[in-house]
């Protein structure tokens, strides 16, 4: 089974608790973490731009990628949300399992 990371950026810490909150509820990820003040610099239509952000990043099963952006898609404030993904080469077995556990098959 494959698991995988997630890293989401967000407008404000409200939506932040949303996201990941959506996400859990859904049994789309085993686990959302906040990190709640980031500064983002970016370009948007050509022009640079400086915003604060918030990232939620957890862990899910690689198989839910595809559902858990698209959902990220739906509740997201954001015209194009940052959602990326990569995988769980290694780690405690035990908590392994657990994602596979606490997300939807």
């Amino acid at each position: 089974m494959g698991r995988s990371f997630f890293y989401i950026t967000t407008g404000n810490e409200n939506e932040a608790e949303r996201v990941a909150r959506r996400l859990v509820e859904k049994n789309l990820v085993a686990c959302a973490n906040i990190i709640p003040q980031i500064k983002s610099f970016f370009r948007w239509e050509g022009e640079v731009q400086g915003e604060s952000e918030c990232i939620v990043v957890g862990k899910t099963r690689t198989s839910l990628i595809g559902e858990l952006v698209e959902e990220v898609k739906n509740v997201h404030s954001y015209e194009v949300p940052c959602v990326l993904s990569w995988p769980i080469e290694k780690g405690n077995p035990d908590f392994l399992r657990w994602i596979e556990t606490e997300t939807k098959k």
